[in-house]
């Protein structure tokens, strides 16, 4: 699983001119989710995401997270993630699971979320998405489930 994740001052998902998610203080996370992943790697990066310590203290360090802080979380299945483009100029996504098997892991993962009582406002899988991000910092992080497990 990849997954970028964004502290925002605010996030929302809007399909059909309709907003369908929205959040105030807290993430934004776009995830893709890859052919080989498993339920097993979902609920960790669920727990990594949660605990990940991308909020300032006091003294301006970064040492909190966003469960700490009382921030939500926005959700985002992204399978562009896994857009391979090392040949030509168009992207491949082989790498990228069916979608039956990633809105699966999608909500595995984002049940992991809420299991960390957290907030959790969700896109709309499957839909063209318009995605409005106030990244905070701007603070992005990438996470792969590959390369920190």
């Amino acid at each position: 699983m990849r997954a970028v994740v964004q502290r925002v001052v605010r996030g929302s998902v809007t399909v059909n001119d309709k907003i369908v998610g929205e959040i105030g203080h807290g993430l934004v996370v776009l995830l893709g989710v890859g052919r080989n992943d498993t339920a097993e790697a979902a609920l960790d990066l669920a727990d990594k995401v949660a605990n990940l310590r991308i909020f300032e203290d006091t003294y301006g360090k970064m040492n909190l997270s966003v469960r700490e802080t009382g921030g939500e979380v926005l959700s985002i299945s992204q399978f562009t993630l896994y857009g391979d483009c090392r040949k030509g100029r168009r992207p491949n996504f082989l790498d990228a699971a069916s979608p039956e098997e990633a809105r699966y892991l999608y909500e595995i993962f984002t049940g992991g979320l809420e299991n960390h009582g957290l907030k959790v406002a969700r896109g709309c899988f499957r839909e063209h998405m318009v995605v409005e991000i106030i990244n905070d910092g701007p603070v992005t992080i990438l996470l792969d489930s590959n390369k920190i497990f």
